[in-house]
């Protein structure tokens, strides 16, 4: 049987260790990445979860103004066509009630469509942040990574410089 024999060749590895460092800049990089990125995705969504919450309270509220609106309408027909019986005045409490619970109703929606509209905002103002973040840690590895081609220090030095900026708007946005 023959025998095999394995020779082990020292690779650039043993030679470059500066290499290995900037290979775990890069895996660290790429892990930070990723992080930032799934929560600017997650943000932007539910900056849309709560514009589309805003939009239907704005849609709720300007139907209770219609029908706020209607039975103003109402209650104008029925004075100006005089009528002055029981059965009128029966139906112009009627039409009060419905004004009064209507007025209330577009408060409210009003009210939640404003605090949707703010939150809305405010996820757009992370997810910003997020976004930006995300970008610097792009830069920061692509300049780390670039060493391997040019093998010059200043590629690293600078990836992690941008990498630093990421993470720290990137904080900036988990802060808000």
């Amino acid at each position: 049987m023959a025998e095999l024999e394995i020779h082990h060749h020292e690779g650039g590895h043993s030679k470059d260790p500066a290499g290995k460092r900037v290979g775990i800049q890069a895996a660290i990089l790429a892990v930070l990445l990723a992080i930032v990125t799934i929560a600017s995705h997650r943000t932007h969504t539910a900056a849309i979860i709560h514009k589309s919450s805003s939009n239907d309270q704005w849609a709720y509220y300007q139907a209770t103004r219609i029908k706020l609106h209607n039975t103003e309408l109402a209650q104008n027909l029925i004075s100006l066509m005089g009528m002055k019986n029981e059965a009128a005045a029966k139906v112009l409490g009627d039409y009060e009630k419905q004004q009064k619970k209507y007025e209330d109703q577009s408060k409210e929606n009003q009210e939640k469509a404003r605090s949707a509209d703010e939150a809305a905002e405010a996820d757009e103002h992370r997810a910003l942040r997020f976004d930006i973040g995300e970008g610097l840690l792009e830069i920061g590895l692509v300049l780390s990574s670039l060493y391997f081609i040019a093998r010059k220090p200043l590629f690293p030095v600078a990836g992690l410089a941008a990498a630093i900026g990421g993470v720290v708007v990137a904080i900036m946005g988990f802060a808000l």
